[in-house]
């Protein structure tokens, strides 16, 4: 599970259900791709002025347009699938399963990576903006304004990268951890529920040369991870996760999950494609105040006033993406924020 594929220039989604036998590359051009993508994240960005149910809709909508024709265009005893059935199985292992059966195939094929979730412009930013980030909280700065990515690494830099142990839930293909060590990460993990993304990730790694990256199959809901990583990385786990029929008790799960991966003192950075940075800010919120009603942090520390530090604190979120103006606010697309573990 690697998240919504959302690139208004170069979108290519592959990805469909089993039950769909047409590929989705053959039923839409690309522009079509670009405008359905490009409405749904216009939609979805701003929950001020959506409540979920239509937000939920409305991405329905769009990947319905991105990955299926109207049943009458290819099978006169077929019905269109509706929106909700199209959400719902984004949030289903058996959608990635077979999407990345096909990816796979694809690479063994013809060596094709397989889509660049958000595309490549974003996932670059994501990992030198990260870099960046690390690199001041490992020398004691406080975070503030980290978009000026200095150009290059030094020995410095990648010494203190070298202590940071990073892992990548829902890593899909891997790319972006390619792109973390690309940045001079070296301490890097990938998991994925689908088995299938984990033999794609692990194959393009040897083939690009980052064979040391490691890939497992996990599901982050139901970690069966007993390490802690000092950074933690979400780039669309999250999104699809939140498409799932029973979504909401599915973020909380998630919530609860994360917690526990990351190290005290180290960074979860989430980026997404339907929740803004404020969302997302709300959202933690939430799930301090819950971890304080239900007592679970009380057994880190005997003072109560300490019990209640937040366990994720907001940081920093990248300020460099393009922006547009929708219903009287400014925003961008895809927001990536940074949380510290207390």
């Amino acid at each position: 599970m690697a998240g919504i594929r959302l690139q208004p220039e170069d979108s290519d989604v592959s990805q469909q259900p089993r039950a769909v036998a047409v590929s989705a590359s053959d039923l839409v051009s690309d522009d079509d791709r670009s405008v359905a993508a490009d409405s749904w994240s216009i939609k979805s960005e701003y929950g001020s002025t959506l409540d979920d149910d239509q937000r939920h809709a409305d991405a329905a909508e769009a990947l319905s347009n991105v990955n299926f024709r109207a049943a009458s265009d290819y099978s006169s005893d077929k019905d269109e699938p509706d929106s909700e059935t199209v959400s719902s199985m984004l949030g289903f292992q058996s959608y990635w399963d077979a999407a990345y059966t096909d990816e796979l195939t694809n690479f063994r094929e013809h060596g094709h990576a397989g889509e660049v979730w958000f595309g490549a412009d974003v996932m670059e930013v994501v990992a030198s903006w990260t870099k960046a980030l690390c690199i001041d909280i490992s020398q004691g700065h406080t975070p503030n304004h980290v978009d000026d990515v200095k150009a290059g690494a030094n020995e410095l830099d990648n010494k203190l990268l070298s202590s940071w142990s990073v892992l990548d839930i829902g890593t899909g293909n891997g790319l972006l951890l390619q792109e973390l060590a690309k940045q001079g990460f070296s301490d890097l993990t990938g998991t994925d529920y689908s088995e299938l993304a984990v033999s794609l990730a692990q194959s393009l790694a040897n083939r690009d040369g980052f064979s040391d990256i490691k890939f497992l199959v996990d599901d982050v809901l139901e970690t069966k991870m007993e390490q802690v990583f000092q950074l933690v990385m979400d780039k669309g786990t999250l999104d699809a996760i939140g498409l799932h029929p029973d979504g909401p008790v599915k973020r909380m799960m998630y919530w609860d999950s994360v917690s526990r991966l990351v190290a005290p003192g180290g960074l979860l950075v989430i980026t997404s494609c339907n929740n803004t940075k404020d969302e997302l800010i709300q959202e933690v919120e939430s799930f301090n105040q819950r971890k304080f009603a239900t007592g679970q942090e009380l057994e880190a520390s005997k003072n109560e006033e300490s019990c209640r530090d937040p366990v994720f604190q907001y940081v920093s979120h990248v300020r460099t993406y393009p922006t547009f103006m929708f219903g009287g606010s400014v925003g961008s697309r895809v927001a990536t924020v940074a949380f510290l573990r207390k």
